[in-house]
């Protein structure tokens, strides 16, 4: 595990979510948020970046924990399962990565992503924090963050293979 990716929860269409945060299945149309990050990479790559898939699970193969704060959510209805009891979950995640591994790029997305990061030894990891990557903030707080070439330029420094954005 090299990079952890925080985000809210699953994508709420029907047939979006496929269990990795801000991902979907081949063939499902790129969510908005998605698009957004796409474009983060194009831009600070300085290069045209067009997917023709949202599916991430590359990145997860290549060490890139996706995880939702809330595992799951009502069909159209965005943060509808915040009430349950995935923070206890998810932040015992957090925190064993946090305490057993070494030198993890964590990436906070937002303020309920950032809120996690109070768990996470930021003495034994890099912690990134912005903006969350939806419409609604996309061009005060996301763009421009340069997490992608960030958490490289740091995984590089600690002789591990960067991450194929």
């Amino acid at each position: 595990m090299k990079v952890v990716i925080i985000g809210q929860d699953p994508y709420h269409g029907d047939g979006e979510a496929n269990g990795l945060c801000f991902s979907v299945n081949d063939g499902v149309k790129i969510p908005p948020s998605l698009k957004n990050i796409f474009a983060e990479i194009a831009n600070e790559y300085d290069t045209i970046f067009s997917s023709t898939t949202g599916n991430l699970e590359r990145w997860a193969r290549q060490g890139v924990l996706l995880l939702n704060a809330t595992m799951t959510v009502r069909k159209d209805s965005a943060n509808s399962h915040k009430h349950m009891k995935w923070k206890t979950f998810t932040d015992a995640v957090i925190q064993k990565i946090s305490d057993e591994k070494e030198n993890v790029v964590f990436m906070l997305w937002g303020n309920f992503a950032q809120k996690k990061g109070e768990i996470i030894d930021r003495t034994k990891h890099l912690v990134l924090e912005c903006g969350h990557p939806s419409f609604a903030s996309v061009h005060k707080k996301w763009f421009g963050n340069n997490h992608f070439l960030d958490s490289n330029d740091y995984l590089i420094s600690k002789n591990k293979v960067a991450i194929e954005w």
